[in-house]
């Protein structure tokens, strides 16, 4: 049996910057691994999540020149948890403008659970300016996809952690989390805003892996970043990304010729599997490994090799 892949060595930014978008918000960007090297930008989840410093890891530091950036209003990104001119489109420009910063023509776009959202955008925007796309936990923001995980299916196999969720909200409202959640982290209440928040990011954060994962989970616990995350996550969401329902798999024929790796964990409990199946199906260039054993999270074991076997395969490119 083949080794399984893992991340490369810890690894400091050779390069970290605050780049204006405009519209009062700033974004944090840094670069590692070998500068002039094989271009490639990681576009992280949520929204709202931020990058983590282990993403900074994921691709041969001795070939590729990395671009990792926190996205509007999380992360070192300011203003913290903002919500003013924040959607999908303004990210995608974010991306342009951090490629037209550093100097290149293309770049390889890895991105996953939301990063897949968003690398799919920019990618069917401006296709010409990927070399390939990396993609996990393929989520394309459609109305059933939210409903898995915040009204049916999810709550199903996780009731524990579901009451959980459903405590800061009144029973009345239960029917439609997504905006009883939002009303509450965009209004005047600071207390009851940090406890939603929390129980927000807490469900996420003991849902993305298949077996517990406190390492994973303690992440989500605090409150500074679930505060971005959870009100971030919410506006998206409500908003339906500012997608037309089932756009991104509709215009799948626009990354005609760009090559891909899809990978997903089977048992994914905010992506069902079926949203990547149907991803590979409408981009042929694809190639899509189904991980068994494996949950959402990009650490888990089966999803890091294939997301590593996949960067080193085009690390040539």
């Amino acid at each position: 049996m083949a080794e399984l892949r893992t991340l490369y060595s810890e690894i400091e930014p050779y390069e970290t910057g605050m780049l204006d978008v405009g519209d009062g918000h700033t974004v944090y960007y840094e670069r590692v691994g070998k500068p002039g090297g094989k271009p490639a930008v990681i576009v992280h989840g949520g929204p709202g999540g931020g990058c983590p410093d282990e993403y900074r890891r994921l691709c041969d530091p001795a070939i590729y020149d990395v671009l990792l950036f926190d996205q509007r209003g999380c992360g070192r990104s300011t203003p913290h948890a903002s919500l003013e001119a924040n959607t999908t489109w303004h990210l995608v420009a974010d991306m342009e403008r951090l490629r037209e910063q550093i100097g290149v023509e293309k770049w390889l776009v890895f991105g996953g659970s939301w990063g897949s959202t968003l690398s799919l955008a920019y990618a069917e925007t401006h296709p010409e300016r990927v070399s390939a796309l990396i993609l996990r936990g393929i989520y394309t923001l459609t109305k059933a996809e939210m409903d898995w995980y915040y009204q049916h299916g999810v709550p199903d196999i996780f009731p524990d952690k579901y009451e959980r969720l459903q405590a800061p909200i009144a029973e009345e409202d239960r029917g439609d989390m997504l905006n009883a959640y939002y009303r509450i982290l965009t209004g005047e209440d600071e207390d009851a805003k940090l406890e939603a928040a929390k129980a927000w990011s807490i469900w996420e954060g003991e849902t993305i892996t298949l077996l517990p994962d406190e390492y994973t989970a303690s992440r989500f616990e605090d409150g500074h970043f679930a505060l971005a995350f959870a009100r971030i996550e919410t506006h998206y969401f409500v908003h339906g990304g500012w997608l037309e329902e089932g756009q991104l798999l509709r215009d799948a024929n626009k990354l005609r010729g760009i090559p891909g790796v899809i990978v997903h964990g089977r048992y994914d409990m905010p992506c069902p599997a079926r949203t990547a199946y149907a991803l590979h199906k409408a981009w042929p260039e694809s190639e899509l490994h189904i991980v068994e054993g494996a949950g959402h999270a990009y650490s888990e074991p089966g999803i890091l090799d294939q997301l590593i076997r996949a960067t080193e395969r085009y690390a040539a490119g």
